[in-house]
């Protein structure tokens, strides 16, 4: 196999757009330029930054990482029409390599119970939607949502046109995640086979994860003969979510005798990317995770372990320094300065303007008074808190409790520079400080989800704490970490309503439009 063959894979990364849709996911404007900032260091193809018409925060945000980010193309989406593809334009302008991401359902079971359209009628719409997409910038991509349960013939003759039209790049959705490995294959290989001027775009495939499959039908795709997948990190996203950007990349890297493909990403990023990701939005991955859990490159059997000592290509097909699971030691502590902190943020991948950097600082040597080691994923978690808006701020916690007596929390809240408190009873010590902050905030949201892990496993450790809170239908997780588990709690339960007040917020200010449908 000449290396003449190789085929080059684009990688698209959807995690700021469709992995956000995940439950508990929602970013603010830094915490999606912070995580762009590490998609650029971890090579990404293109980046899709948003729905700029979803929300004022959208815009802004999409309109932010097109501003900075740099070298790599950065995408907008917009349903087809002129309100949705003129406002992801006017996000997008800014960029180097501007795209304008333009979709629309092909199914007939989404024309004739969502759209209520005619197949002429979409046909119609989706090419003059190029069209008007291209007279903006150069690059168009056009999807044609649950393409994998759209008639063939039909779908064959959207995609002529909307390449005729000007589209340079055509995906091909697995909505629903419906579709099975050799079934995608077909069909992908059909399309390359039969459409007219497909060779003369970019082909590309977004799967979702609803039966499992959607790592495995992106491969599929990829031997199809498909040069784009479209990805996110930790597999995050709508439902079940979508491909694991991980798990492609790595399938390639490693199975190269296979695929014969490559990619961009430097996979030394990876596992730097999957941490990041959890530290902002508070979802971990499950430790069986591939490539970036826990237990990746765990080796506990003894048979197992024997191997990997004598010869590591026993068990491990990669290793973990391939994807950036370096052992991390000690090297700062309450000595270091901030010049020395600065260069550890950056060699992790965080690129910090300087009032980012001296709040971290600041509460990098707080934590070292209280804690003598300090590792990398302790400067995540500070970092993670250094980007959270604050309507409201924990000021003092303390709690009462034993096996004798109730737990009783005393807790004082600033909200909007004025300081309150409170107190109140418990199931437990955390149960009784975040009821005192709810007597506080008056918040309708009500707590879903609780999840706290220790960061480097020893009784000194900071316990990292993840809560999950509901309203109206909207899930937002906050995390925290802190020595005190109850403080960490309590810490996580107001950065998630700080989340939900912001989230509310840019809700208030849209344009109040009903954002429907998804890849």
């Amino acid at each position: 196999m000449g290396s003449e063959n190789i085929k080059k894979i684009k990688i698209f990364d959807t995690t700021l757009r469709d992995g956000e849709q995940s439950p508990g996911a929602s970013m603010n404007t830094l915490e999606k330029l912070n995580l762009a900032r590490q998609l650029a260091r971890l090579g990404v193809d293109v980046i899709e930054a948003g729905f700029p018409i979803a929300s004022d925060g959208d815009f802004e945000a999409v309109k932010a990482i097109a501003e900075e980010i740099k070298g790599v193309e950065i995408a907008g989406l917009a349903r087809a029409n002129e309100k949705d593809i003129y406002r992801a334009y006017s996000a997008v302008k800014y960029s180097e390599k501007p795209v304008i991401h333009t979709f629309i359902a092909t199914s007939d079971l989404h024309l004739k119970y969502k759209l209520k359209m005619s197949r002429e009628e979409l046909y119609e719409k989706a090419i003059n939607m190029v069209r008007y997409a291209k007279s903006f910038v150069e690059n168009i991509e056009f999807s044609a949502e649950d393409a994998s349960r759209t008639d063939s013939d039909f779908l064959y003759k959207v995609i002529e046109g909307v390449i005729e039209a000007g589209a340079t790049t055509v995906n091909i959705p697995d909505t629903v995640g419906y579709a099975t490995p050799f079934e995608f294959f077909n069909f992908i290989k059909n399309i390359k086979d039969k459409v007219k001027g497909i060779e003369n775009v970019i082909l590309s495939v977004h799967c979702h994860n609803d039966l499992g499959l959607a790592v495995a039908n992106s491969l599929s795709a990829i031997l199809a003969g498909a040069n784009q997948v479209e990805c996110t990190i930790n597999g995050i996203g709508e439902r079940a979510g979508n491909a694991a950007l991980e798990e492609i990349v790595m399938a390639l890297d490693v199975r190269k005798d296979i695929y014969n493909a490559i990619t961009n990403i430097n996979t030394s990023e990876i596992y730097r990317s999957s941490q990041l990701l959890t530290h902002i939005t508070g979802i971990s991955v499950q430790p069986n995770k591939a490539i970036v859990g826990k237990n990746a490159f765990a080796h506990e059997a003894g048979i197992h372990q024997d191997g990997v000592l004598k010869e590591k290509t026993t068990y491990e097909i990669m290793t973990p320094e391939r994807v950036g699971r370096q052992s991390n030691d000690l090297v700062l502590g309450k000595h270091s300065g901030k010049h020395a902190f600065k260069e550890k943020l950056e060699s992790l991948g965080y690129l910090l303007n300087d009032k980012e950097i001296e709040d971290a600082f600041v509460k990098f040597k707080a934590l070292s008074d209280r804690k003598k080691e300090i590792y990398d994923e302790d400067i995540d978690s500070l970092v993670a808190k250094s980007h959270s808006f604050e309507k409201y701020e924990l000021k003092y916690v303390n709690v009462v409790c034993g096996d004798t007596v109730t737990p009783l929390s005393m807790v004082k809240v600033m909200v909007d520079g004025e300081l309150k408190h409170n107190s109140s009873c418990g199931n437990g010590p955390v149960d009784a400080a975040i009821n005192a902050i709810e007597k506080i905030v008056t918040s309708k949201a009500k707590v879903i989800g609780y999840e706290v892990k220790s960061i480097r496993g020893t009784t000194e450790a900071q316990g990292d704490v993840s809560i999950t809170i509901e309203e109206n239908g909207v899930n937002i997780t906050g995390r925290s970490a802190h020595t005190d588990i109850v403080v960490a709690s309590a810490k996580a339960y107001v950065n998630a309503l700080n989340k939900l007040y912001v989230h509310n917020s840019n809700i208030k200010k849209s344009s109040q439009i009903n954002v429907y449908g998804d890849l």
